[in-house]
């Protein structure tokens, strides 16, 4: 006797299928456009992936080069990370968050003891569903440490969602525009995009000129953020991408955080690591801000933990802003928090982290991509700047002059790798760029972390016609 499941199934099956001709119909009339989707005029349909591509129609492969905006870490369907959803949606796939569930527990336990390890600091875990959330979060957690305190630094160019607290600490007018503000708007300081930095400052030098034009905010009351009677700051905390996502995959100098963290350090005000994007070994370390030194208060993840198969993302601080006692129960809720699809994805991410050097890894691979893109940036004068750290690479694209921003340009490369009629060996191929940078004008390249030497020697031959594609037409 079928189930009612299995007879929903089979008669599922025998409906016709809908065209994409209608489907646009309905999109047309139906759905929202408030999201991204609609930023091309002809937004693409995908059938199916696999690995490094995704699949349209006729099952023309393109080469993703974006993941995901870095969400798809290790690949499309990576089977080890699919087989602990399915494992999970066969045992506990849903239970109320005030409950508890062992994959919650050793998820927390095994990115805190990291985070000790790393950063010398007890600390504990908060869960979330998505990115913005875990940043109101981190809000939150800042605001009641420090005593109600609302205002907070962040970059210019930095990126932390479009909530409402989240669009107050991102640099971007036009995501507050329309909605105003939730609380009081950050003051955005320099970040040190040296391409676009002074002339004649080498980069280490520009990252030091950038902390000294901070620091001089604490020199005299007058600056507006110092009370030097009492030591006190106006402003809580300072939130900072290690390296700008949306921004255009901006790298500051080694030298750069350790220099504001001493700043900060000597005026009481928290350092709150944005890892969403670049997090997940995106720069070849699980914690970008690995590379710099220098210890957060809090830090924010989400994306890549779970591969992007279930929205999950966190927050961990240290102990003395998260411990019961300052943060208790009920200080923040989501009902899909810490679900146990998304926890128990993570935790298999992070397993499966541990038992190999997925950093050295990335950064050979991010080596060897690196050198091809430079080898592009000598044949192609609009390509004014490469840069990369790991597999977060970045191409920026300009006038014949080498330095003037050209979105136009990019516009049209990112349309025309989505025809999929790139040749390669004989077979058609397409290719997904996505497009970042204070100018828009940015390929911000965040490809798949198991990405063959192959398929970066494709990638780097797509980009060749795209560019020669560009210049002819």
């Amino acid at each position: 006797m079928k189930t009612n499941l299995a007879i929903e199934q089979n008669d599922n099956a025998a409906l016709p299928q809908i065209s994409e001709a209608e489907l646009r119909a309905l999109e047309q009339e139906y759905c929202s456009h408030g999201d991204t989707v609609h930023y091309t005029d002809h937004p693409m349909f995908f059938d199916r992936c696999e690995g490094s591509y995704v699949y349209d129609a006729k099952d023309t492969p393109f080469l993703d080069l974006q993941m995901w905006y870095s969400a798809v870490n290790f690949g499309y369907r990576n089977a080890r990370l699919n087989a602990a959803a399915h494992r999970q949606l066969d045992t506990l796939p849903q239970v109320a968050s005030q409950y508890l569930h062992r994959e919650k527990v050793e998820l927390a336990a095994m990115i805190a003891k990291d985070a000790e390890r790393k950063f010398g600091a007890k600390g504990r875990v908060h869960f979330n569903v998505g990115g913005s959330q875990a940043v109101e979060d981190s809000l939150k957690l800042v605001r009641n440490y420090t005593g109600g305190k609302s205002l907070m630094f962040a970059f210019e160019g930095g990126y932390h969602g479009r909530t409402l607290g989240a669009s107050a600490i991102t640099s971007s007018y036009r995501y507050r525009r329309r909605y105003g503000h939730f609380g009081d708007r950050a003051q955005f300081i320099e970040f040190p995009y040296h391409f676009r930095g002074p002339k004649g400052m080498s980069k280490e030098e520009y990252g030091h000129y950038c902390v000294q034009k901070f620091a001089r905010l604490f020199e005299s009351e007058y600056n507006g953020v110092w009370d030097p009677k009492t030591g006190k700051a106006e402003y809580a905390a300072f939130y900072v991408e290690p390296i700008q996502g949306t921004g255009g995959y901006v790298i500051p100098p080694m030298n750069f955080f350790k220099e504001l963290k001493k700043v900060l350090d000597d005026h009481g005000i928290l350092l709150v690591v944005d890892e969403i994007q670049m997090g997940v070994y995106r720069t070849g370390k699980l914690w970008s801000i690995e590379h710099f030194g220098v210890t957060p208060d809090a830090l924010v993840f989400g994306k890549a933990i779970t591969n992007g198969l279930n929205p999950l993302s966190g927050v961990w601080a240290k102990e003395e802003m998260i411990n019961p006692g300052i943060f208790p129960p009920g200080s923040t809720h989501s009902t899909f928090a810490s679900n146990p699809m998304g926890t128990a994805v993570a935790l298999e991410t992070m397993k499966m982290l541990e038992e190999e050097d997925f950093g050295a890894a990335v950064m050979e691979k991010g080596a060897y991509f690196l050198d091809g893109l430079k080898e592009l940036q000598k044949r192609h004068p609009t390509i004014g700047d490469v840069d990369g750290l790991g597999l977060a690479l970045r191409v920026e694209i300009c006038k014949e002059d080498g330095f003037t921003p050209d979105k136009a340009t990019l516009d049209w490369m990112a349309d025309e790798g989505m025809k999929g009629d790139l040749v390669v060996g004989n077979k058609k191929y397409g290719l997904v760029l996505d497009v970042g940078g204070y100018y828009k004008n940015v390929i911000t390249l965040a490809p798949n972390l198991l990405i063959t030497r192959e398929e970066i020697d494709l990638a780097l031959n797509l980009l060749d016609q795209l560019f020669v594609r560009a210049a002819k037409r």
